[in-house]
């Protein structure tokens, strides 16, 4: 997806989520790192972090990508990516290698999620931009009288069940950073605008095995529901009212 002139950053992130805490042992943590490192030479910066442990690479041209290990869930994640398939060789590594090395059983998997990211960065008040590029012509917009009150929250969010499958679930989410100070001051810090459209497909899983299968069944829901609704039907509304002003 070439998305460079419609937001700032596009990114492509996975989550596997569980029930019994991650092991945290050194040797345990240090070669599952070591694995991912010699797929991906440049991720070679060990971090740890409040609740974390991340391996990431040096930004470069905006791009980097990383791994992140926490109580319960296993992360990672690329922006910027040159293609999808870039991005999705990391998130696949991942779903192989981390039951082995994390001692993962299906049964304790939860949930694996993928995830679209589209930032939009702005000093504009991001209430008032969601507000008027997504609902502004909607009978929600009635409800308001923009001369008089001020927008303290705009952040839709809808959940949806795709193919009437209640575990296989999608959400989009919009975050405007807004904060109450910068909507009394009128001074907004240039922070982005980000839309998040999340595939989920909930446990129980009957075997590890199936990992591969689920995620092409994520990947195949993501870019369908990104390039036929959420592209044209928010990321590119809230681009053309940031650059109208």
């Amino acid at each position: 997806m070439n998305l460079g002139a419609l937001c700032t950053d596009f990114y492509v992130n996975q989550k596997i989520a569980v029930t019994m805490d991650l092991p945290t042992a050194r040797e345990t943590v240090l070669d599952m790192c070591d694995r991912v490192r010699k797929h991906h030479p440049a991720m070679e910066r060990f971090r740890r972090y409040n609740g974390e442990l991340a391996l990431e690479s040096k930004e470069v041209d905006g791009q980097y990508n990383w791994m992140a290990l926490r109580q319960t869930s296993v992360r990672s994640g690329w922006v910027n990516p040159h293609s999808l398939e870039q991005a999705y060789e990391l998130h696949r590594l991942i779903l192989e290698i981390a039951p082995f090395f994390l001692s993962l059983n299906a049964i304790d998997v939860e949930a694996i999620e993928l995830v679209f990211g589209f930032d939009l960065q702005t000093r504009s008040n991001r209430n008032e931009v969601v507000f008027d590029a997504l609902l502004g012509n909607s009978p929600l917009a009635a409800l308001i009288e923009t001369d008089r009150e001020t927008l303290l929250d705009v952040q839709p969010f809808l959940g949806i069940a795709l193919d009437n499958d209640p575990d296989l679930q999608a959400s989009l989410e919009v975050k405007t950073r807004t904060t109450p100070q910068s909507l009394t001051d009128r001074r907004f810090d240039e922070e982005p605008l980000s839309v998040y459209l999340t595939v989920r497909r909930q446990g129980p899983f009957n075997s590890i095995e199936d990992f591969p299968s689920v995620f092409g069944t994520l990947a195949g829901h993501i870019e369908r529901l990104a390039e036929q609704r959420v592209i044209p039907g928010v990321v590119v509304p809230l681009h053309e009212r940031l650059i109208t002003g």
